[in-house]
């Protein structure tokens, strides 16, 4: 009979707690593994992995890891860099001829400082998502196709999957096999992580893989669809075991070169020396006074969390295959549960009162960027909701209440009556003005929109309500997108979805006489994408 600690009987109970949500019968849930000084502490799952067959997760089930798959691109073509192969300053259309000649350099695309607007939304503002079919050559063509940068770059961090795309393509230019084989032979075999595998396509039979599902246990869970093709930015599927090898070759490294860990998680100023807290695939920051570096994952139905704790040589993943789970949140509770006792832990800053965001709730606008959010105090939390996707706001030791997650930059404080000062990262700090009332939507927008960077065109038409016809490379059809006035020379698109329901907002360009020629499109990870007016 093995023997257990009593502190380690309490810390599974209070995992346990935790994760008692998703341990109900019928529900899809989550694993977690806990990791120190390279001893497993907890290992469990908690929930189905197949609510129809009634398979429970465990530590050998297999998810869609998502974006945690980016450190591993990042790693191959690291390894080809030392070997000669791949020279990081330079521009990605030197390894891909059919890109466009952008001044964007291999490394900036590692940091998500490049400015490249993300494959995805390139996409779906031509109509298509993740539900709809496409084919790995579609991807690419959408990244070809574009000609945009949405800051000058180093400038600026933000997130988009597109430079991981690229990255994992040009890995295959280079080295003349599949990515998946690359990393199979380079990282997984020799580490033992036998349970990890790129799965490219979707319809690949991966023996062990959860369920992805939607929903809540009141609302009902459904499968999630998705019908994208998955690479470099997020194509892996992988165990919470295998990613606990994987965090000890930040600790004991194995692989050549020896220094890759440090690569990874190097820092580079962003231009005018603003940090940037995005390093090579993975992100640092902070908790409670310790430093972290991991990477959340995010796919219909599927969410990861791989955090690291270097200092107190701690590891703590989470996967769920429920889209409704918190992984950023829960791993960061079982984080403090371990560290709970070390004396380097700082005590935690005071949480946002309701008080404090009642005189802020309301919609805000700046013009000039444009953004626009709405600040509320929702299921006790100071919620904003952005581009349509809500994230909640915690305090900041410089008294800032910032987004306290998210592949974004975002802090608040109130500046003057009927306005806030927002830090939107790399030392933009904008005023947002209170927007009490929406202006109607301009007569002059009604008309036709073309983007040559995206390959969409938007019929805008007033039909007794405002609403646009989208068509893009890959579609043709689908619901109108639904119009929305904000002020004279802004309105604001929904794009309706299976899965996430978005907005962006459209800047009306007008030339010297006052006439529309032009639309310029912001949404979460593109910012001012010309549509030229027909």
């Amino acid at each position: 009979m093995s023997t257990r600690s009593v502190t380690s009987l309490s810390f599974e109970h209070r995992v346990d707690q935790l994760f008692a949500p998703y341990a109900k019968p019928g529900s899809p849930g989550a694993v977690v593994g806990v990791m120190r000084a390279g001893a497993i502490e907890l290992c469990k799952g908690y929930g189905l992995a197949s609510i129809e067959l009634g398979v429970p997760i465990g530590p050998h089930t297999r998810f869609r890891i998502a974006s945690v798959s980016k450190q591993f691109t990042v790693t191959a073509a690291l390894m080809l860099a030392a070997e000669g192969k791949l020279d990081l300053s330079a521009p990605p259309h030197k390894y891909l001829p059919e890109l466009k000649p952008l001044p964007i350099s291999i490394d900036q695309m590692m940091r998500n400082s490049s400015g490249l607007p993300d494959f995805l939304e390139l996409l779906r503002l031509g109509g298509h998502g993740l539900d709809k079919p496409a084919r790995a050559d579609d991807l690419l063509a959408a990244a070809a196709r574009n000609g945009h940068l949405n800051f000058e770059p180093g400038s600026r961090f933000l997130y988009s999957n597109t430079n991981f795309l690229l990255l994992g393509r040009i890995i295959e230019t280079l080295s003349g096999k599949k990515l998946g084989e690359v990393l199979a032979e380079r990282i997984f075999q020799p580490l033992g992580m036998t349970s990890t595998m790129l799965a490219a396509e979707i319809d690949t039979v991966i023996p062990g893989l959860a369920t992805g599902y939607l929903g809540d246990a009141q609302a009902g869970f459904r499968r999630a669809a998705h019908a994208y093709p998955q690479g470099g930015e997020g194509g892996l599927t992988s165990t919470v075991e295998d990613l606990l090898i994987w965090s000890r070759q930040f600790d004991e490294p194995r692989l050549m070169p020896k220094d890759l860990p440090e690569q990874l998680a190097a820092a580079q100023s962003l231009n005018g020396g603003h940090a940037n807290k995005y390093r090579r695939g993975v992100q640092a920051d902070q908790l409670r006074g310790f430093e972290t570096i991991g990477h959340g994952g995010l796919w219909p139905g599927f969410r990861t969390e791989f955090l690291r704790v270097p200092q107190a040589d701690l590891t703590v993943v989470v996967i769920a295959n429920l889209g409704s789970v918190d992984p950023w949140r829960l791993a960061r509770g079982v984080t403090l549960f371990a560290l709970e006792k070390d004396p380097r832990l700082e005590p935690a800053l005071p949480a946002i009162q309701q008080a404090e965001i009642d005189p802020l709730a309301g919609t805000w606008l700046s013009a000039g960027e444009p953004s626009l959010f709405d600040l509320a105090w929702r299921n006790g939390e100071a919620t904003v909701t952005q581009n349509g996707l809500p994230f909640v706001l915690a305090r900041r030791a410089d008294g800032w209440l910032a987004a306290e997650r998210g592949s974004f930059e975002f802090a608040l404080k109130p500046d003057k009556a009927d306005s806030v000062l927002v830090d939107l990262g790399a030392g933009r700090i904008v005023r947002f003005d209170r927007l009490a009332k929406r202006a109607p939507v301009p007569a002059a927008l009604a008309g036709s929109y073309v983007s040559a960077d995206c390959g969409a065109a938007w019929e805008i038409s007033d039909g007794g309500k405002w609403s646009a016809a989208v068509r893009g490379p890959l579609i043709a059809g689908g619901p109108p997108w639904p119009i929305e006035g904000i002020d004279d020379d802004t309105v604001e698109l929904k794009t309706p979805g299976n899965w996430l329901t978005v907005t962006q907002l459209a800047h009306l360009v007008r030339d010297a006489s006052g006439n529309v020629i032009a639309l310029e499109v912001s949404t979460g990870r593109i910012k001012k994408i010309r549509f030229e007016r027909q």
